[in-house]
């Protein structure tokens, strides 16, 4: 059964008030998968990209769901050929960048890490810098108009079915003062190992610069192992088949209990999950045993509109499927901050003065 065939998982749950006046972290959600719908069409006008499959706002925001629930990976794909295709010049790439701040903001997220592959953003003519430009006074832009409720860093990803890893690791560091706290590589695992880019990460370490690696979701433990122990990568992508390494009874193998025991952090991502494959339905997904067993599990939307989604939408998936509370959301929002690409006196002050007193007002009321 594909998951728009499911009742249960197709339609967005009505999101309870205090799932949205929580506050948020999310540290997985990609730029190019959370354009608003009708900015979409705008752009696509403007620059005269006639493939939407509608230009009906609502009707498209249907369509890229649909697209992503059919079980099809080329129509899982199509999704991004045509967000890309409106991705490509300065006053798009900003403006795109300052409405998504604004939207994480609207939902209650206080912190945030975009990532996005620059390399996918040239046919316009950009150069790599004037994309990441563009990207970072965008997102400065939305956090102006959220009223600074909200902070914004940027990863920039490399193409693991590429060969501009490296060149894309040395614009991360070039731009780490400006809004990039990061690295990451993503698109298909299966014959596309992590330690082919080995070379990236070594240059990102040489520089003490931060990354994280898409691993774990369509290939198994194996490509956890790689990421971690050949590539030194600091949080997994997703992971949640880091599963593959622990018994039914819930007795860690080797590589599960070095993951936990060194707090490398799962960006987990449910909705996606589903649409993948990576898991049947939110009430047995695996974010629930990772989390009983002591893992440091972070939630997140991986990308809002493809997977027709929201940071206040997953809370309650997890809500229904679990039954968590919000002492449980304060947890995965705290480790997530504990693991974000951010100096560790600013994820401090957000834990200390952002997160625990809007916990505690929750519990209040």
């Amino acid at each position: 059964m594909h998951l728009s065939d499911n009742p249960a998982t197709s339609a967005a749950p009505t999101v309870a008030d205090w799932i949205r006046r929580a506050p948020k972290a999310v540290l997985h959600d990609h730029l190019d998968g959370g354009l608003r719908p009708a900015t979409i069409v705008e752009l696509a006008r403007a620059c005269g990209y006639t493939a939407l499959p509608t230009e009906d706002p609502a009707e498209l925001a249907v369509w890229f769901r649909d697209a992503a629930d059919s079980g099809s990976l080329e129509r899982y794909l199509e999704t991004f050929a045509h967000t890309c295709a409106v991705m490509q010049t300065r006053e798009a790439l900003h403006r795109i960048a300052a409405e998504c701040a604004e939207d994480l903001a609207a939902d209650g997220v206080v912190y945030a890490e975009i990532r996005y592959a620059p390399e996918q953003h040239l046919e316009g003519g950009l150069t790599l810098d004037e994309v990441v430009e563009a990207v970072n006074d965008g997102f400065r832009e939305g956090e102006r108009r959220a009223g600074g409720r909200i902070t914004v860093r940027t990863l920039l990803t490399g193409m693991r079915h590429t060969d501009r890893s490296l060149e894309i690791a040395r614009l991360t560091v070039a731009h780490r003062d400006q809004g990039v706290a990061g690295f990451d590589i993503a698109g298909g695992e299966m014959g596309n190992p992590p330690a082919r880019h080995l070379a990236a990460f070594q240059h990102l370490k040489q520089h003490n610069c931060h990354f994280t690696i898409h691993a774990g979701e369509a290939v198994g433990a194996e490509s956890i192992h790689e990421a971690v122990q050949v590539c030194g990568t600091e949080r997994i992508g997703h992971g949640v088949r880091i599963t593959d390494d622990i018994a039914e009874d819930g007795t860690l193998g080797r590589l599960a209990s070095y993951v936990r025991d060194n707090r490398i952090a799962l960006e987990v991502c449910p909705t996606s999950n589903l649409q993948t494959g990576a898991a049947k339905d939110y009430a047995s997904h695996p974010i629930d045993e990772l989390r009983r067993l002591g893992f440091r599990v972070t939630l997140n939307t991986d990308n809002r509109l493809v997977s027709g989604t929201t940071m206040s939408e997953e809370f309650q998936h997890m809500v229904d499927a679990f039954g968590y509370g919000p002492e449980v959301f304060e947890e995965f929002t705290v480790a997530a901050l504990d693991a974000a690409f951010l100096p560790l006196p600013e994820r401090q002050r957000l834990i200390d003065e952002v997160v625990r007193p809007g916990y505690a007002a929750l519990a209040a009321r």
